[in-house]
């Protein structure tokens, strides 16, 4: 039996992260976590590449210009929606997960999902940074080991390209 994994220590690369301002004293959070945990595991700053959107339904077009200049090795997403008193919320999250989840499998590219959908901002406060940790480290380590596992398993396709175009 072979079994491949990935490990978070093989941090060379250049990462993107796409990051909504809706929400930023949150986003804010993970954007900090997301940032010092990549440089704390060997990252330069200057392979670090920030775009700020406006909110999270933006955030897949931008994923996506990254992803398809195939100067990445992952693209990190992060961002907050809050349950509000109608299903807006919904509306967002489905599309949001769907389009990012599509765009990993389209540029075969580690597209991270760092997008918080909780029922109330204490729930988020807790998520970026409070007592139940913070989901941009997370999203940081998770791109670090898939991007370590892909380099161990090798690729199919070349990075960056989009077997739909």
């Amino acid at each position: 039996m072979n079994i491949h994994t990935g490990d978070t220590s093989n941090a060379n690369g250049k990462y993107a992260i796409v990051v909504s301002k809706y929400n930023d004293s949150i986003t804010t959070k993970l954007l900090e976590g997301a940032t010092q945990t990549l440089v704390e595991k060997g990252v330069d700053e200057s392979s670090i590449d920030v775009a700020w959107v406006p909110g999270a339904w933006e955030i897949p077009l931008i994923a996506k210009r990254f992803a398809a200049s195939a100067a990445y090795d992952a693209v990190l997403c992060l961002g907050c929606v809050i349950r509000g008193e109608t299903t807006h919320d919904q509306h967002i999250n489905t599309q949001v997960s769907a389009s990012l989840g599509k765009l990993s499998l389209d540029y075969d590219l580690p597209v991270l999902f760092g997008v918080l959908t909780c029922n109330t901002l204490e729930q988020a406060i807790h998520r970026s940074g409070g007592n139940v940790g913070n989901k941009g480290v997370e999203c940081a380590d998770a791109a670090l080991e898939m991007v370590s596992l892909l380099r161990t398993i090798g690729s199919g396709d070349a990075k960056g390209s989009c077997p739909d175009k």
